[in-house]
């Protein structure tokens, strides 16, 4: 089983990475459509989108946007339930960051669901934040890493 990363160029494929997003947050999760989807889901400098394919199916997504402090902000990473627990959210991470790299960016900042958290630890993301907060009424914690060159 071969990951293709793909960077996002056209619509269709932007539509791929919001359809996976769809999924795992609204569907399965039962996150608002309207929450989900936001302004930086478009085709543009401000936002770099990233989709992995295995055997011809888009399998996961993540976004990437600028933060504070030359950072990364890691967002809506998923992964189809199909493809999960077989390192393809590892592979899609570990993609975004070589990413953010390339843009010069020193550290990618992500906000974990908590059940997500054990996941990022072993990433090399450490938990920054005191207190758990909701995001779309999902426990969450603020997570960092630095990102050598």
């Amino acid at each position: 089983m071969a990951a293709v990363i793909i960077p996002v160029k056209t619509e269709e494929q932007l539509e791929e990475s919001c359809n996976i997003r769809k999924e795992v947050f609204v569907q399965e999760q039962k996150v608002p459509e309207e929450l989900e989807i936001d302004e930086y889901d478009v085709i543009g400098p401000d936002a770099h989108h990233i989709l992995i394919e295995i055997d011809g199916v888009y399998a996961a997504t993540g976004r990437l946007i600028y933060y504070k402090d030359n950072a990364a902000k890691m967002q809506r990473i998923a992964v189809r339930k199909d493809f999960r627990s077989q390192g393809i959210g590892r592979v899609l991470l570990i993609a975004m960051e070589e990413l953010a790299r390339e843009l010069g960016l020193t550290k990618s900042v992500l906000d974990a669901q908590c059940q997500a958290e054990a996941f990022y630890q072993k990433l090399g993301y450490v938990t920054t934040s005191t207190e758990t907060f909701l995001d779309a009424n999902i426990p969450h914690v603020r997570m960092e890493k630095p990102l050598e060159l």
